[in-house]
């Protein structure tokens, strides 16, 4: 069992103790706090010091004031690096310092001895308890933060000049101006607010006896903020390692330059965009490993192993640039790749699963040039062969954890100079097709979109869609037109495939409940009553209906679905996934 200090101090108590060195981590991220942030912890600390207005109903003995846990674990070095609270605790810091230079010219005895208290909170101190203004009680080693070194000068010196644009400075400046207004409001008590944050504000430190636990520790208290991130701790085993071969500085270039890049291209379900950029890598990693174990890994343990020893490779760093500058250019659409390419991309993205993306990146990381390209004939044939066989196991064994046993052997077949087969997968003919005229293609089920955009993109006269454009799926036959009409033999027609297909958003709301011959001027646009020009649809297929048909009726829906799954059968036959 992991052993925890647990105890409940005051700020004067905590910050005062000579074996209080704090550290902010270089994997932390960067300050944050707003003058939101500020002004509410003041008006807090204000009226908790000064209950309605009067001082006299401050109890000092007994009222407490509690800031919060602060999670720490004392490193190789002995100093605290601090695991949660950093905002807090810079926070309080900057705090205490404002409150230092208003005292420095004090006369009052009081004012005196709290400017001496506050200063043994702010600085190391000799055994008689003065204060040595060059060595800091906390400091910084924050990766991505330009600003960090501002932080500790205003501490030093506590002097923020006009050029200061920082989140730090913002704060002094605040914590200032209030002080400021504080003293000249109520003169008699210029030393009671500050001890009183010193002496009655609570904090809890929780000191683990590692990183592992204290990282475990601040998941569970965690509710509030960004908590950190697998990649956070990644980078600090990066920066260290950069900062011995004499590369510190470029690497903090270099990883901006991915939090940004990533910022713009996932967006994860959970865990943050870097991490999804890690994840991906992490099925590279493991295919070269020879792992086809279905069991996957959390993302940390991982990496982890070793002492962090794979991302102290001189490759690491340049292959995740790589594969997030190809996630890049497969979401912006790059003309690097053939529009055949971009085609299958764009279906892809409406995948029923997120697997294509860990299989894709296994294939380009085997795969890519020296410049970071692929062969785009044998992409394509890759693109081809993984969309069949994707689409037709979400209907044969829905869930993406059923793909993880065929799809992990591939990996490890691709990093080997193998091509995609799936081999030991294949499908029968009649079992398939049986499934697709049974399964019901619902809205809600992700695979009826990827059917879709599947059935609109295989179509030659269809130009390519962009990514960033929002589809969704429309009824030809419409629904209000059913109930209207009560036309249709079978209801379950009007939820068939051969009835949806993909359709602009902003199209979509304007054609929803119509019958076929309203809907077909907003398949083709149209100039509204005020002679503004609505917009055709960009799907071909629905051009062409509205071009051709007087109607669409229930017998183009039923020619309609045996059309679509006809072709997709005929398409698994092309890849090779069917049994002989």
């Amino acid at each position: 069992m992991s052993k925890l200090n647990i105890d409940q101090r005051t700020i004067s108590n905590l910050f005062t103790d000579k074996k209080s060195d704090f550290l902010i981590p270089d994997y932390q991220r960067p300050y944050a706090w707003t003058e939101d942030e500020c002004a509410t912890l003041w008006d807090d600390l204000f009226t908790f010091a000064f209950p309605g207005n009067d001082s006299d109903q401050f109890d000092s003995d007994n009222d407490e004031y509690f800031l919060g846990p602060i999670v720490t674990f004392k490193n190789e070095n002995g100093k605290l690096e601090i695991i949660d609270g950093q905002q807090r605790l810079t926070t309080i810091m900057l705090l205490l310092r404002a409150f230092y230079s208003k005292f420095e010219h004090a006369q009052d005895a009081n004012t005196v001895d709290t400017r001496k208290l506050i200063s043994q909170c702010i600085w190391k101190t000799d055994e008689f308890g003065n204060a040595n203004m060059d060595k800091l009680k906390i400091d910084s080693e924050v990766a991505s933060d330009d600003d960090k070194e501002e932080f500790l000068d205003i501490l030093r010196t506590g002097v923020v000049t006009k050029e200061m644009k920082s989140k730090y400075a913002e704060t002094y400046r605040y914590f200032a101006k209030q002080i400021s207004e504080f003293t000249e409001n109520y003169p008699m008590y210029t030393a009671l607010l500050p001890r009183r944050i010193l002496n009655n504000v609570i904090l809890l430190p929780i000191e683990a006896e590692s990183q592992d636990t204290a990282l475990r520790i601040f998941s569970t208290l965690n509710d509030r903020g960004l908590p950190l991130s697998d990649a956070d701790i990644f980078k600090s085993q990066f920066y260290k390692y950069y900062s011995n071969q004499g590369q510190k500085n470029d690497f903090i270039k270099r990883w901006k330059h991915l939090e940004e890049q990533t910022k713009k291209i996932f967006k994860p379900l959970r865990g943050t965009p870097m991490d999804e950029l890690f994840t991906r890598y992490m099925y590279y990693e493991r295919a070269l490993q020879g792992n086809r174990n279905t069991t996957t890994e959390a993302l940390r343990d991982f990496y982890e192993k070793n002492r962090y020893g794979l991302l102290t490779r001189p490759e690491t760093l340049p292959n995740l640039e790589a594969l997030a500058d190809f996630w890049e250019r497969v979401y912006t659409q790059d003309e690097s790749f053939s529009n055949e390419v971009l085609k299958l991309l764009f279906i892809l993205d409406y995948a029923p699963n997120g697997m294509w993306t860990y299989l894709t990146s296994v294939y380009f990381m085997a795969n890519k040039d020296e410049v970071g390209n692929l062969d785009n004939e044998a992409f394509k044939d890759f693109l081809e062969r993984m969309v069949a066989f994707i689409w037709a196991y979400a209907v044969e064994r829905p869930g993406v954890n059923a793909l993880r046993t065929p799809v992990y052997p591939e990996m490890v077949n691709l990093v080997n100079g193998e091509p995609l087969t799936f081999a030991s997968y294949k499908f029968n003919r009649d079992d398939i097709r049986g499934r697709f005229e049974a399964y019901s293609f619902a809205n809600g089920r992700p695979i009826t979109k990827s059917m879709l955009a599947w059935w609109a993109l295989r179509d030659s006269d269809q130009p390519l869609l962009e990514l960033s454009d929002t589809y969704e799926i429309e009824h030809i036959y419409a629904r209000k037109r059913a109930e209207a009409e009560g036309s249709l033999s079978d209801q379950k027609s009007l939820e068939a495939l051969g009835n949806k297909a993909l359709l602009e958003k902003r199209i979509n709301i304007r054609a929803s409940d119509y019958r076929f011959e309203d809907k077909k001027k907003y398949y083709l646009g149209y100039q509204d009553k005020k002679g503004n020009t609505k917009e055709a649809t960009k799907i071909s297929e629905l051009k062409d209906f509205a071009e051709e048909k007087s109607d669409f009726a229930e017998s183009d829906i039923r020619d309609r679905t045996k059309q679509i799954l006809d072709a997709f059968i005929d398409y698994l036959d092309a890849e090779e996934l069917l049994l002989d």
